[in-house]
């Protein structure tokens, strides 16, 4: 783990939780794509390019998912490097409190205050103002967070941030965290493009073979909103669908959990609601979800 794996004349990786990228401007100036989950990450990272001898210039966080930009605080404090993202990224970046606090729909009780779910502040640029290095490309990937990007570097190498997962990890977790379902399945559809390419997606194994895992994401999509219709035949409160959610996957409610899955399935329905497929009204108090009745 936190080995530098070259793939390309000037793109590595960081092989890590969530894979980061290196990009060598030069003999001694680098560029990263995410920081990884906290500041022993950074500590990681630092490590690594001290031991190349190469200077960080700057981060470019994909999305602020606090596995993503953990290492940040650690690398601008010591290094002096800028860190650019996309303006409602930054927002959280800068405030990762807001992170816990979207996921939860309130103020986020302390143990959801917690460095998997909120990082430590940075100072964050919009990437648009950014002088990127000659060639290198922003590539929008939304559906996974508010303003996810990826990074396409001059070797023709695609690091795929969230927008989409190891077959591994989505046999195991099932429900993996989606904010606009619709976003997330048309940038399914656009990363199709880049088959015989190398991909490197955050939480999967480098692929020149982006169809498949694109279906593995896309069938498992299609499976949560069947059992969605399957489970609504009869009005349920959101906290009855998503118990049986929990229970249809064999999945363990704690509490990061039910905020994660929580508002991932809250996606989910909002999708099918603006489909027409679910119904949403009020009854006794209660906001009742029901499959339409022509679906």
């Amino acid at each position: 783990m936190y080995e530098l794996v070259q793939v390309a004349a000037n793109t590595y990786y960081i092989n890590s939780p969530s894979k980061m990228g290196v990009y060598r401007v030069s003999d001694d100036d680098v560029w990263l794509i995410d920081s990884g989950n906290d500041k022993d990450a950074g500590r990681k990272v630092q490590k690594i390019l001290e031991a190349q001898g190469w200077k960080l210039t700057a981060i470019i966080n994909t999305h602020s998912n606090a596995d993503h930009i953990g290492g940040n605080t650690l690398l601008q404090n010591r290094l002096n490097c800028a860190v650019y993202s996309t303006p409602m990224e930054n927002a959280v970046i800068e405030a990762p409190i807001l992170e816990p606090s979207f996921l939860y729909g309130g103020y986020p009780f302390k143990k959801l205050r917690n460095k998997f779910l909120m990082a430590t502040p940075s100072k964050a640029q919009d990437i648009a103002e950014a002088k990127l290095p000659e060639g290198m490309e922003i590539i929008p990937l939304g559906g996974h967070f508010w303003q996810m990007i990826g990074v396409k570097t001059p070797d023709d190498v695609y690091f795929l941030a969230d927008c989409l997962f190891g077959e591994n990890i989505v046999a195991k977790y099932h429900v993996n965290f989606v904010y606009d379902l619709q976003a997330f399945l048309d940038t399914l559809d656009f990363v199709e493009q880049f088959q015989g390419k190398l991909c490197i997606p955050a939480h999967a194994e480098p692929t020149e073979d982006i169809v498949s895992l694109v279906k593995v994401n896309r069938d498992k999509s299609l499976e949560i909103l069947n059992k969605l219709l399957e489970i609504c035949k009869t009005p349920k409160n959101f906290e009855l669908v998503l118990k049986e959610i929990f229970e249809a996957f064999d999945l363990t409610m704690d509490y990061g959990q039910y905020v994660l899955v929580g508002s991932t399935i809250r996606s989910y329905l909002s999708y099918l609601l603006d489909k027409g497929q679910m119904e949403a009204y009020v009854e006794n108090n209660l906001l009742l979800w029901k499959t339409a009745e022509t679906v």
